[in-house]
């Protein structure tokens, strides 16, 4: 998909972005959510108290014209939201734990749903943390062109700015995904999944009483948000269900990890931990790396080997292809 395809439609959004962040006196993330929801609208501008101004309304709607989203395909209708949602992020101070998955995370975590998860009809994926939905929709699209059929999809999160950046971006493709605004550590109103994923927030949770159950939980002060995640994820998979994460590459490297593998090893097996491209980021502290966890079942079984070592760069292809046909061997020697 050529950038020069979607030149328009960005220039255009990011002019309405900007009359109403100006008009509204908002963020910049405000405004995008506004703007979007008027285009989906069909260029109807939403007005509250006298506001847009309506020179501002009048602008907007010979704006909105000048877009046609149905000559755009669902992959150019994502990236226009991504190209967009990056201008808006260069104008806030964006928190880690908010920023935009890459679509190569996203096309990685598909691929070994497409290996591990044998009968792909009528299958159910849940991203617990979905932010703007960007890794979800990556997986989703990846899935659907594999032979995914009847996939019931579901995500949540409990901020609601994230929620409504994700309840776009599935609108603009047309996905049928169920979103759900809630703490993914409260019970969960989601039904038990076979595939959960998520590129899991990095700190401390600072709800001590809701999570006093959880076994991965600290004695004493605030737990790792990103272990009691990998705790309800397990605990809301069927059995021989999958969950793979982005966590930080030295997950199991922390005096607090044991409790972490002994909830791991009581409700399913370790089966992978792949390290992403150290070059990715900026330092290895910040390295992050994929989890395949499986839940455990009639079926399931503890793999050997457990799938370790670090994905290749992309651009440094026969090193790529190479490991990836390691992973098939593997899975190949496992889960066939």
């Amino acid at each position: 998909m050529a950038l020069e395809n979607i030149e328009k439609e960005f220039q255009v959004m990011n002019e309405t972005i900007t009359l109403l962040q100006a008009d509204l006196s908002c963020s910049a993330l405000d405004a995008l959510i506004e703007s979007f929801d008027n285009l989906l609208a069909g260029g109807k501008i939403q007005i509250e108290d006298g506001l847009p101004t309506e020179k501002t309304v009048a602008k907007l709607k010979e704006l909105y014209q000048k877009i046609d989203l149905s000559k755009l395909s669902s992959e150019e209708k994502r990236a226009l939201f991504q190209l967009t949602l990056l201008q808006a992020y260069k104008k806030e101070k964006i928190q880690a734990n908010h920023q935009m998955t890459p679509d190569t995370i996203g096309f990685i975590i598909a691929y070994l749903i497409e290996k591990l998860v044998k009968d792909q009809k009528n299958k159910s994926l849940l991203d617990l943390t979905v932010g703007t939905g960007n890794l979800l929709l990556a997986v989703t699209s990846t899935l659907a062109k594999s032979g995914f059929e009847n996939l019931k999809v579901y995500g949540i999160d409990n901020d609601d700015t994230m929620l409504s950046l994700a309840s776009i971006a599935i609108q603009l493709v047309g996905e049928d995904v169920t979103l759900y605004h809630q703490d993914a550590l409260a019970p969960l109103e989601v039904p038990k999944v076979d595939i959960v994923i998520g590129d899991l927030p990095i700190g401390y949770y600072p709800l001590d009483e809701r999570v006093k159950s959880f076994k991965s939980a600290f004695d004493e002060g605030h737990s790792y948000v990103h272990h009691l995640l990998i705790e309800q994820a397990l605990l809301n998979l069927n059995d021989g269900g999958w969950g793979i994460f982005t966590v930080p590459s030295q997950l199991f490297d922390v005096p607090e990890a044991k409790k972490l593998l002994g909830v791991i090893q009581a409700e399913g097996y370790l089966q992978g931990f792949l390290n992403l491209p150290e070059k990715l980021f900026i330092n290895k502290k910040s390295q992050k790396a994929l989890l395949l966890i499986q839940k455990k079942g009639s079926k399931s079984k503890q793999a050997k080997p457990i799938l370790l070592g670090e994905f290749p760069l992309l651009k440094n292809r026969p090193e790529f292809l190479k490991f990836m046909g390691e992973i098939e061997a593997w899975q190949q020697a496992n889960f066939k």
